[in-house]
């Protein structure tokens, strides 16, 4: 009963608007890559599913878009309920199904090319990673370059793969192909899609 009562809580109040709102902060966070869209508390879905990230899978997801959930958010129930009821969307059989892949633990993500990078026709059938980090400023800083930003940004998202830039290297190398990240922050959202060139601060 107890799981059957979060299924069906802590969705969208208004989820026109809600979704609307989202979605437009998805779609600014992906226009000017690594600036952060600020976004309120719009669902509450179970831990460990964040607000944030809650809220994005809540406006991208459908029954036509399979999520992949990664060990952390696979085990409680009460996670695979509440965005089955909130979404419709399936779960993924295996990463390289999945349109989106939500990841609660990023640091220890499988890599990169694990997921689906769609095809030379068919670019955009690729995975959406939305990443729960904690912030944009304790990790090791990130040097952004390419379209949407106009010189450089920097950002340091908290609790990435130990091997990040050299898989996102990698995953520009396989332009049009590829992955899109979403990082899900407590503020909001960040993007870095994958025409987003990365260096360290160190190179």
């Amino acid at each position: 009963m107890e799981i059957a009562t979060q299924a069906i809580e802590g969705g969208f109040v208004d989820p026109v608007f809600d979704a609307q709102t989202v979605f437009r902060a998805v779609m600014d966070a992906m226009a000017r890559p690594g600036t952060l869209q600020p976004l309120p508390v719009f669902a509450r879905p179970p831990a460990p599913l964040s607000a944030t990230a809650g809220a994005i899978a809540l406006a991208l997801c459908d029954n036509d878009t399979p999520i992949w959930l990664d060990l952390v958010l696979q085990a409680p129930a009460a996670v695979k309920s509440w965005l089955g009821f909130h979404t419709g969307a399936p779960l993924a059989h295996t990463p390289a199904d999945a349109h989106f892949a939500l990841i609660a633990t990023p640091a220890e993500m499988m890599a990169l090319d694990g997921f689906s990078q769609g095809t030379q026709d068919y670019p955009d059938r690729s995975t959406t990673l939305i990443l729960q980090v904690s912030d944009l400023v304790s990790g090791a800083p990130l040097l952004l370059e390419g379209p949407g930003i106009e010189t450089t940004v920097t950002i340091a998202p908290a609790q990435m793969p130990r091997h990040f830039v050299e898989q996102w290297k990698q995953n520009n190398q396989r332009f049009p192909r590829g992955v899109d990240i979403i990082l899900a922050t407590p503020e909001g959202v960040a993007c870095l899609p994958r025409t987003t060139r990365i260096k360290t601060m160190e190179a």
